[in-house]
């Protein structure tokens, strides 16, 4: 999905990692007018305090940015942190499309950060669904001193039509999950007969503060089905292991404490993969969650 061109620097003095965006090159085409709008949104992770955006470069596969942002962080801090970078297509009528990531990890393995250092870097492309499965809005809301996950599911729109009366039968339920383990899960009514369901239904979970950086959640739509098999029409999965819309609508529910936070995802035959420990180790392309467990 191209490639993207950084420079990094450690500053002593304002104990600050300088993060130069420099360009991007040879990005695929998103939009019908065969070019497409890109920003980058940079992220030193696991912290979820701060994140920059640059601006958005209208019809160009090879933006050129230089754009500088800094992350205030002790030196030493850094064997602990990672650098992500997402690359998206800006949509002015619509979700913005995720084209792809890097991910740099080990800032201190390689070289001595207090000289600045150029990378050029592939960026790895997210994974685009090639059916549309519809989308599901989803609201996140987190109570700390009462160690309480509300996922209020609100709507879908546009679900496929799993039954020969062209229609669907269909209900959600959520899954939370503890280190990848799942622990507990919950669901909503059915609703009968639709594409578009209307839930406004409150999914509660018990999560204490010391364990919330822990869980993430996995969301599936299903068919249900009273005489055969419930059917899965869809998925997506959240939290800030993940890449993608559902790490960023996770940590806007954490940067926003008692807020219900709302989103729209687009379902999924297969969720975004989770974010490898190493550089060593490749951006999976997802993890499936279209199966029975």
């Amino acid at each position: 999905c191209g490639k993207l061109h950084f420079a990094l620097r450690y500053d002593s003095e304002i104990e600050g990692l300088v993060v130069k965006v420099l360009q991007a090159q040879d990005l695929p085409v998103k939009d019908v007018s065969g070019s497409s709008d890109p920003y980058v949104k940079v992220y030193l992770l696991p912290d979820r305090k701060k994140k920059f955006q640059t601006k958005v470069h209208r019809k160009n596969l090879n933006p050129v940015f230089n754009e500088t942002f800094i992350f205030s962080v002790g030196y030493e801090e850094l064997k602990q942190r990672y650098l992500q970078f997402s690359v998206y297509d800006f949509d002015r009528f619509s979700r913005h499309d995720l084209i792809g990531h890097v991910v740099l990890k080990g800032l201190l393995d390689n070289a001595d950060l207090h000289q600045e250092l150029e990378f050029t870097m592939n960026v790895l492309c997210a994974p685009q669904d090639k059916v549309d499965l519809g989308e599901l809005m989803l609201s996140l809301c987190y109570l700390p001193t009462a160690g309480r996950l509300t996922v209020t599911v609100i709507k879908g729109r546009n679900f496929q039509a799993m039954d020969i009366t062209g229609s669907s039968d269909p209900y959600v339920k959520v899954y939370l999950l503890c280190e990848g383990k799942r622990i507990k899960k919950k669901k909503t009514t059915v609703k009968k007969a639709t594409l578009s369901p209307v839930y406004n239904e409150a999914l509660v979970f018990d999560v204490p503060a010391e364990n919330i950086e822990d869980v993430s959640l996995i969301v599936k739509v299903i068919d249900y089905d009273r005489i055969g098999h419930n059917e899965l029409m869809g998925c997506t999965a959240i939290g800030s292991s993940f890449i993608g819309i559902g790490r960023d609508h996770w940590l806007e529910m954490l940067d926003n404490p008692r807020k219900p936070v709302a989103q729209w995802y687009p379902l999924l035959e297969t969720v975004p993969g989770q974010i490898p420990l190493t550089n060593s180790q490749p951006l999976p392309v997802s993890l499936s969650c279209l199966n029975g467990r």
